[in-house]
């Protein structure tokens, strides 16, 4: 007869040692996890509803249209941005906010139509362009002109028909001096005029 080994109590035995199997790719990117945007998502709404106020498209006369409301959120994109240069502390807090504007971007292009072999390329020129107001509206309030941000804004904003940029310039202007007024805390808690 074969008598089976005796075994110890399973108290007394160690518990196999499991390896880690490195996570794939796709397990990796599918993982849930913080949302590391969340402190800047208060600022964007905020730039979302200053750039939809009707005062900019019935008073200053940005056009009403696709093209007129993305350059209302560049600008006023790009004036809070340069507020947050100010501040090196605030470096990450743009990075994120830019972040949300392409992502903000990429779901207005997919839900515009426009297909996911072609999305990538068009919010790459939409991050162009916002790159090139930001350099333009940035050197143009470091002036102190505000002649040179008139000529900024009536390069990069749609105008109705013979409308002046000075009305937008104005409203830009005060945007810029509000948050100048406003503390790092506040701009990014989007407290701001």
């Amino acid at each position: 007869m074969l008598r089976s080994p005796r075994l110890a109590p399973a108290h007394l035995i160690a518990p196999e040692r499991k390896t880690r199997r490195p996570l794939s790719i796709l397990t990796r990117l599918l993982r849930q996890r913080g949302d590391d945007r969340a402190f800047v998502r208060p600022l964007w709404q905020r730039i979302v509803a200053v750039a939809r106020d009707p005062r900019w498209y019935a008073e200053d006369a940005i056009a009403d249209t696709v093209a007129g409301r993305f350059d209302a959120i560049t600008l006023v994109l790009a004036v809070v941005l340069i507020r947050l240069e100010r501040d090196p502390a605030t470096r990450e807090a743009s990075a994120r906010l830019t972040e949300l504007f392409v992502t903000d971007m990429d779901g207005q292009l997919r839900e515009s139509g426009i297909g996911d072999l072609v999305v990538g390329k068009h919010v790459g020129r939409l991050i162009g362009v916002l790159g090139g107001r930001l350099g333009s509206y940035r050197d143009a309030l470091a002036a102190a002109d505000p002649e040179r941000l008139v000529e900024a804004v009536g390069r990069n904003v749609t105008l109705l028909a013979g409308a002046s940029p000075a009305a937008v310039t104005a409203r830009a202007l005060a945007l810029a001096t509000a948050l100048a007024a406003s503390s790092t805390k506040q701009v990014l808690a989007g407290e701001f005029a």
